[in-house]
């Protein structure tokens, strides 16, 4: 019938999902897991290292797809967990807002964010951290570096896709601009 919505909540197979990122963008979201001090300013960034499909390895951001039919909020958390482990304890506010949202495309000529799957619209945020981090299967190591650790060139170059970019874009917004 024509006026009846679909209500699954199930992810897309592989086949499908290949589709859609040939037709539309897909919405994720991206987080910055900070350490901050008792007055709330940003001691340490959490970068993860993981392997990229061509091999190398690069330094990235917590990431991920918002599911059909969920909250960004609890894609967040979703996310968070899976990428920092189940006792990262973010402290997310009831209604979570942006410090920006960026463009990916195929072409990194575009907007300098860059993803060879597809388009993907992501919304970015800074989540303060309080518990115990460990990376994820999918993921090597986990570094916590100072905001003046991530100015290096040599680890802003182990970044790709414009992650760079995105940490000091996440830098700026809480006043550490370098």
């Amino acid at each position: 019938m024509p006026d009846q919505i679909e209500t699954r909540t199930s992810w897309l197979t592989g086949e499908e999902l290949a589709s859609v990122r040939d037709k539309v963008p897909m919405v994720y979201v991206e987080a910055l897991p900070v350490r901050v001090d008792d007055r709330g300013s940003v001691t340490h960034v959490g970068l993860l290292l993981r392997v990229r499909p061509d091999g190398s390895l690069s330094r990235t951001v917590v990431s991920g797809r918002v599911l059909h039919g969920e909250l960004v909020r609890a894609a967040l958390v979703r996310h968070l967990e899976k990428d920092l482990g189940p006792v990262a304890l973010p402290r997310l506010p009831p209604c979570p807002a942006p410090f920006t949202v960026v463009e990916y495309f195929p072409d990194p000529s575009v907007t300098g964010f860059h993803d060879p799957r597809h388009h993907a619209v992501s919304l970015a945020f800074v989540v303060p951290v309080d518990g115990d981090c460990q990376p994820s299967q999918q993921s090597l190591d986990l570094a916590w570096l100072t905001p003046d650790e991530l100015a290096d060139p040599v680890v802003l170059a182990e970044m790709s896709g414009g992650h760079d970019r995105l940490v000091r874009m996440g830098m700026a917004h809480v006043g550490l601009l370098h």
